[in-house]
């Protein structure tokens, strides 16, 4: 299954069945087949593939720093990772964990920090629910995201999800 493949379909990535990996070299290796990136950018949520990588479209060319103080004109963003799953009831939004970050467009730079954003895709392909740190503009964008993605899917999801994103 081809993470950026652009076909007429949901946009998050369903579980493709192969969930064996080998034991050998690499044995630590990650399926991400199951998890989706989300930008959040003010009052508008899109998912975004190139986040996996760092390359979403907000990220690319720009230079990231961990010192919030060399972006003093960021602007804030939100990366949601969204992981699905199936259950017998359907798919469903499994997990889902939000990262900060602000970007300076016109000056290329950026602040965040790598460690939260990958700490917080392992905790959402984990079934983690971590969106308390969102505002209420970002959580009513995100929710409008899930439910006119699919609404079977976020009917199918835990009141965890429904109640962090009400």
């Amino acid at each position: 299954m081809d993470l950026f493949d652009n076909k007429k379909n949901s946009g998050f990535t369903i579980l493709s069945g192969k969930t064996d990996v080998h034991g050998g070299f690499g044995q630590g290796v990650l399926d991400l087949n199951a998890v989706s990136s989300v930008i959040i950018d003010g009052e508008e949520a899109y998912i975004d593939m190139g986040a996996l990588h760092a390359k979403s479209v907000v990220e690319k060319g720009i230079k990231w720093t961990t010192n919030k103080e060399e972006v003093p004109n960021g602007k804030p963003y939100w990366l949601v990772w969204v992981t699905v799953d199936r259950k017998e009831a359907g798919p469903y939004y499994a997990g889902a964990t939000a990262c900060y970050m602000e970007i300076d467009r016109e000056a290329r730079r950026g602040y965040k920090l790598l460690v939260d954003h990958v700490n917080r895709m392992d905790y959402s392909m984990k079934r983690r629910i971590m969106l308390s740190e969102l505002d209420d503009t970002s959580k009513k964008a995100l929710k409008k995201l899930l439910i006119d993605n699919n609404e079977t899917m976020w009917q199918n999801s835990s009141d965890e999800l429904k109640e962090a994103l009400a």
